[in-house]
């Protein structure tokens, strides 16, 4: 029997075999070997080998109940010589079967502290029925070498489950791997890293050239881990590069993105994500972000300005968000690059064990500049150190870098002439632009213009409380946009072009409604309490200048605000 137990792969025929062999060996009618299957207090007994006249295989009673229940809760043999008068014994089962127990010998099966289940035989053949006290110790011996047997068939299957596993993971890891660009080279303005920190990854990052020399680009951070994350970071990885080919604006691209992955992914799932095409012929990049961390800007000049989400993350339902596409950021590069990240790199430890943060991250970035790295190597030196002396990752870790440092020195004075008008913006980058935004004219779309003018305002050197007054105001600003200029619809755009002009802080509201009667728009007397109507006045308070402006093309409203810096 030791030998089988050793031998075999199949755990349930064996002990099929080996109670039948015990049985016999005992000298009992019969016999059962119930497996305790749950927890100890609220698992379940269920047999499942059985000999003898009765079979009662299948059988299931709760852990604690009967005469086995009683033996593996207490881990202790039970010997019942009179069976029919102890109170755990079921009688019921007899009537079922015309059968009368008179003796009952039970033991549990355990290994060190761990219950497995029990071993029960009963009515001894010979005799006067009764099992004596060396029947006991023999039966104790045997359910021993069959704890174990059990024990150990468990353990090689967690092992194969576990070796089955690691192969599906180590594959799916290559398949993702798979899906990431080729390594770029050192004068490719765009360019990425990541580093699992498991073996599969909820980060991805991606890029490709459009038709006419743009690159359009990615990258995003599934929610959670494993299998189910890497399924939903593959989708998304694909949808990109599907419809990114479309050439579609992106915040349209991750409007259709979420629609794709609202019919499918599970409940509870998102993913944070960033998509945006950088234009090498002007250093122009048009920026959507869907809940992921703010990218950042790294200006020619030193400064790092954070450019903040606009939407919520892909995975929400477009009922709970109001749908439409995700707002947009213009940026004019000017020489000077865009790291997209994930918050694996912030929240990752550095030398030391702390926390790597904003300002370390800033820090590498800057020290890379000055040392004369690539765009490729200063991303590998921001992984390599939160990997420093082969520590394990906290988080997976994923940089994009969009560097317009060498595309501005090739290009001079040129412009690409088949730029198309409608994707437009600006001209071409104009000295002091800060933040150029292009949104839907919704309220929810005002949160990425409240956090362009927080950021920019600071940036400039305005204080806090004049920064939270401008945002203000231009919320107000804008809220007219939405509610007067389109009558709340929803259906229109508004562009909103922050920049820094001869000492002055300048912000200009663009719509592209009816134009309406400037001389209407008239702060209202304070005295005058009742809604409405003071927003005019605050601005006017705010601002050192509040104008109306002809449209460069005739179209729509330009409202031109001006703070002195």
């Amino acid at each position: 029997m030791g030998r089988h137990y050793a031998e075999t792969q199949d755990i349930e025929s064996t002990m099929i075999r080996a109670l039948e062999r015990i049985t016999v060996l005992m000298g009992a009618v019969g016999g059962g070997l119930f497996i305790l299957e749950g927890g100890e207090a609220d698992g379940k007994l269920v047999c499942h080998a059985s000999h003898g006249p009765v079979d009662v295989r299948g059988l299931t009673i709760p852990a604690g109940a009967g005469i086995v229940g009683r033996s593996v809760a207490n881990n202790a043999p039970e010997m019942v010589w009179d069976a029919q008068n102890d109170p755990s014994f079921n009688k019921d089962l007899d009537k079922q079967h015309n059968f009368t127990t008179r003796s009952i010998l039970c033991v549990p099966l355990s290994v060190k502290d761990e219950r497995l289940g029990a071993l029960e035989i009963i009515n001894k053949e010979s005799g006067d029925g009764l099992f004596s006290k060396d029947d006991l110790t023999l039966l104790q011996a045997l359910a021993a070498s069959t704890a174990l047997a059990i024990h150990n068939a468990r353990m090689a299957g967690e092992l194969a489950e576990k070796e089955v596993m690691r192969r599906e993971l180590e594959l799916a890891g290559e398949i993702q791997r798979g899906l990431l660009p080729p390594p770029g080279g050192d004068l490719d303005p765009v360019c990425g890293v990541n580093r699992p920190a498991r073996v599969v990854s909820g980060d991805f990052f991606d890029y490709f050239t459009l038709y006419d020399g743009r690159i359009a680009f990615t990258l995003a951070d599934v929610s959670g881990k494993g299998m189910n994350a890497a399924l939903l970071m593959a989708k998304s990885a694909s949808l990109f590069r599907c419809l990114g080919k479309e050439d579609l604006r992106p915040g349209r691209l991750l409007q259709r993105i979420n629609a794709e992955v609202c019919e499918t992914s599970l409940r509870g799932m998102f993913v944070t994500m960033v998509a945006g095409v950088y234009d090498p012929a002007t250093g122009r990049v048009v920026l959507a972000n869907a809940g992921h961390e703010p990218p950042l800007l790294h200006g020619a000049d030193g400064s790092f300005t954070p450019i903040g989400a606009g939407a919520p993350p892909v995975g929400i339902p477009p009922e709970l968000t109001g749908g439409g596409p995700v707002g947009e950021v213009v940026l004019h590069l000017d020489g000077g690059a865009l790291y997209v990240f994930t918050d694996g790199v912030t929240e990752g430890y550095a030398a030391g064990g702390a926390e790597l943060g904003a300002d370390g991250f800033q820090g590498l970035i800057r020290d890379g500049v000055a040392a004369g790295l690539s765009p490729a190597a200063r991303i590998e030196r921001v992984a390599a150190a939160l990997a420093d002396g082969g520590r394990a990752l906290r988080d997976d870790v994923t940089v994009l870098v969009i560097d317009d440092a060498a595309a501005k020195a090739g290009r001079g004075a040129k412009t690409r002439a088949e730029a198309r008008p409608a994707e437009v913006v600006s001209e071409a980058p104009r000295e002091g632009v800060l933040c150029v935004l292009e949104v839907p004219a919704r309220p929810e779309s005002l949160i990425l213009v409240r956090r362009a003018v927080e950021q920019t305002a600071v940036s400039c050197g305005f204080s806090k409380e004049q920064s939270q007054d401008m945002v203000l105001a231009v919320d107000e600003a804008c809220q007219n946009v939405v509610r007067h200029a389109y009558g709340g619809r929803g259906d229109g755009d508004m562009t909103i072009d922050i920049r820094r002009e001869n000492g002055d802080y300048i912000i200009l509201i663009r719509d592209y409604a009816a134009p309406v009667d400037v001389s209407k728009i008239k702060p209202r007397d304070l005295d005058d309490v009742r809604p409405g109507g003071l927003g005019v006045h605050f601005i006017r308070e705010v601002m050192d200048a509040m104008d109306h402006v002809p449209p460069p093309d005739g179209q729509g409203n330009l409202l031109r605000l001006k703070k002195a810096i």
